[in-house]
């Protein structure tokens, strides 16, 4: 298993059980916002970077 996958497989993991202990807003609010927060962090060269690689990985 690859590394993102373990990291997506983890992901759905925490979801189901934060939908589980919380409202489906709150879970919601959370699997939203800190992928949201964690773009917020970088600085505008990293925000930029990830961009570029995004656009390449669609291309392919």
């Amino acid at each position: 298993m690859s590394k993102n996958a373990k990291v997506a497989a983890g992901g759905v993991a925490a979801g189901l059980i934060l939908l589980i202990w919380l409202p489906w807003w709150a879970a919601l609010l959370i699997v939203l916002g800190v992928p949201a927060a964690a773009y917020l962090t970088l600085d505008p060269a990293q925000r930029r970077r990830l961009r570029r690689a995004s656009r390449r990985e669609i291309g392919r």
